[in-house]
């Protein structure tokens, strides 16, 4: 039975209810000749009057969503309301860029804003250089908000601004020309990239559906000798994969008895509350871990924390930051020290978690039959292809359309990459959006005939 609401956001609540039913159509909520429930029963629900429950179904009837039978008495969805994806995707739909949703009740672009204002309110020294490693204040501020990944302390945090320089940092400090670092087949393609600069040499491991195959690093332990493993354990970016502790405990125990370093980038752990625990906290002497605020709140916060094993080793990554991009911005890291402090990223952070499992149920739904790996809150998810359908060939058909997703090459870290596309869900502007990117995807895996155009 459909479940009667008003889309936040919208305009008025008659507006909110018109989308909302559009929104279920899409998503497949409400199927076509589907009746609907009674305007009273819808009102008494909401809470709202009558009247604006009948402007909503008039509305709606109007969009060719619903529809009125003769001699039937009552309404329905109408029989042609799903064909709305070919309308959507008159405009691009991006599922390439692995971006968290920004919904609309979070106000992200409000917060940020205000923050900005406060912080401006304050001290000056925001508006000068400040130290490589970030204040005391602000590295502090990254210890309360690491706590779930361990107990740092501030002394070992270095603040960066974003991931990907921290990861340079650490390569810059772990590996040089020559050495061999490794990771999974398919990677995070910021770690070639890091490793290219350095002169090191990527090494791929087989990969399962629990991560990185113990195995798999242990022989390459044995043959390669990798100065360091870098790993996403939580939500791996693309396949999607979550170590059991029991995989955890594995891999540090082959890197512990082979001398390897743990690399543990970690963007996605705040947004499952039951993630097992992190290597940081498991091994903190052998691992190097990075948290950006990036993927829990917005790219607009570019902020990172990065946790050394040592002193010594947080001193070094200070000054190789500073050589190369000095420092994070002082504002902006005054913004995630505000936000840590108050509350506000963890409200975001639930709001984003929340936008994302309902993303999630939505592909679960609409790409049902097909071989997906993905995490029920996760902000991406890993389709592998049906025969006879190449990565390349269904990324390039999925662009003439006008929906962007990433093929596996795109993640090849040393050999041929599956047959596989990561979708991201959270750049659509809304469900609706996401819904016809996703509707299209389903029924171009499922049209072999298409492989070869």
């Amino acid at each position: 039975m459909w479940q009667p609401r008003i889309r936040t956001g919208a305009p008025s609540k008659f507006m909110g209810l018109v989308e909302a039913i559009e929104e279920d159509i899409e998503t497949g909520l409400l199927g076509p000749g589907q009746r609907m429930p009674a305007q009273r029963s819808v009102a008494s629900v909401l809470g709202i009057d009558l009247t604006t429950v009948t402007r909503a179904y008039t509305e709606a009837r109007i969009r060719g969503v619903l529809s009125a039978r003769p001699g039937r008495g009552g309404t329905w969805v109408a029989a042609g309301a799903e064909s709305t994806t070919h309308r959507l995707l008159t405009h691009p739909v991006d599922l390439g860029m692995n971006i968290p949703p920004q919904p609309f009740r979070a106000d992200i672009g409000g917060r940020l804003g205000r923050a900005v204002v406060d912080v401006l309110r304050g001290e000056s020294a925001f508006l000068q250089y400040g130290p490589s490693e970030g204040t005391l204040a602000d590295r502090h501020a990254g210890a309360a908000f690491l706590l779930p990944a361990g107990e740092p302390d501030a002394d070992r945090i270095v603040v960066s601004a974003g991931a990907q320089a921290a990861l340079m940092a650490t390569l810059h400090l772990l590996a040089c020309s020559g050495d061999r670092v490794a990771a999974g087949t398919v990677a995070y393609p910021g770690l070639a990239d890091a490793a290219r600069q350095v002169g090191a040499r990527p090494v791929g491991l087989a990969v399962d559906d629990e991560g990185i195959d113990p195995d798999a690093f242990a022989a390459a332990c044995r043959t390669a000798a990798p100065k360091l493993l870098y790993l996403v354990p939580t939500m791996d970016n693309p396949t999607t994969a979550t170590m059991p502790i029991e995989r955890r405990q594995a891999i540090i125990a082959i890197a512990r008895r082979h001398g390897v370093m743990l690399v543990e980038d970690d963007p996605y752990r705040r947004l499952d509350p039951d993630a097992p625990a992190a290597l940081a906290a498991l091994a903190p002497d052998i691992t190097v871990h990075i948290a950006t605020l990036s993927k829990i709140a917005t790219p607009a916060l570019r902020i990172a924390y990065l946790v050394a094993p040592s002193l010594e080793q947080a001193l070094d990554l200070g000054h190789i930051l500073r050589a190369t991009t000095l420092m994070a911005s002082p504002l902006t890291a005054a913004v995630a020290s505000r936000w840590i402090a108050d509350g506000t990223l963890q409200r975001i952070t639930a709001e984003i978690a929340e936008e994302c499992a309902a993303r999630q149920a939505i592909a679960a739904r609409l790409l049902a039959g097909l071989d997906v790996a993905a995490h029920p809150c996760g902000p991406h998810l890993w389709l592998r292809l049906p025969a006879p359908w190449r990565a390349d060939a269904f990324t390039a058909s999925a662009a003439r359309s006008g929906v962007a997703v990433v093929p596996a090459a795109h993640f090849a870290v040393d050999a041929a990459a599956p047959q596989a596309v990561r979708i991201s869900l959270g750049a659509a502007t809304d469900r609706r959006v996401l819904a016809a990117g996703l509707k299209f995807l389903a029924e171009l895996a499922e049209s072999p005939k298409r492989a070869g155009s």
